[in-house]
């Protein structure tokens, strides 16, 4: 009897973790125009994840926030007035966001989070930086006038097959 209670407790405690990837991974893209681009800092700012050459990518954990283990920082979504949020990369200090989830290999915020359940992202290409694309988590379908940008991306880990 005891050891059936004991049992049923770490069942339950268990299940209360949240999931943690048992190791880092990139997360890329699956369409056109960053078809097979991955998620990493802009190389001329540290604080911009941008979707580029796979040569370039960083890996991450993903565990209600997303850490990049290339550089330490996590990836924030912004309070944008706009549906389009900025998406920041930044230390420990600043604080992280925790709405990140995973469906299946797809990066989502998740369904209790500020956001809701959103998985889509906006992406802009950098003016002279052809190989580089900003990334926005998209709540709605504003983009940036002016800009060469790709609305309703998804971003997801390599293939869990």
């Amino acid at each position: 009897m005891l050891a059936s209670i004991v049992s049923r407790l770490l069942l339950v405690s268990a299940a209360a973790i949240p999931a943690v990837l048992a190791k880092p991974e990139q997360i890329r893209a699956v369409q056109s125009p960053i078809f097979h681009y991955y998620l990493q800092t802009y190389p001329q700012d540290p604080q911009m994840p941008v979707m580029g050459p796979e040569a370039s990518s960083e890996y991450f954990e993903i565990s209600g926030t997303i850490r990049s283990t290339n550089t330490s920082r996590y990836l924030n979504i912004g309070a944008d007035t706009t549906s389009y949020k900025t998406l920041t990369l930044a230390n420990a200090s600043a604080g992280a966001t925790t709405a990140w989830a995973l469906e299946g290999d797809t990066i989502i915020t998740s369904t209790g989070s500020s956001f809701g359940r959103q998985l889509n992202f906006l992406v802009c290409q950098l003016a002279g930086a052809g190989a580089y694309w900003q990334v926005y988590l998209q709540t709605g379908s504003d983009v940036p006038a002016g800009r060469t940008c790709s609305n309703y991306q998804s971003l997801h880990l390599p293939c869990l097959c």
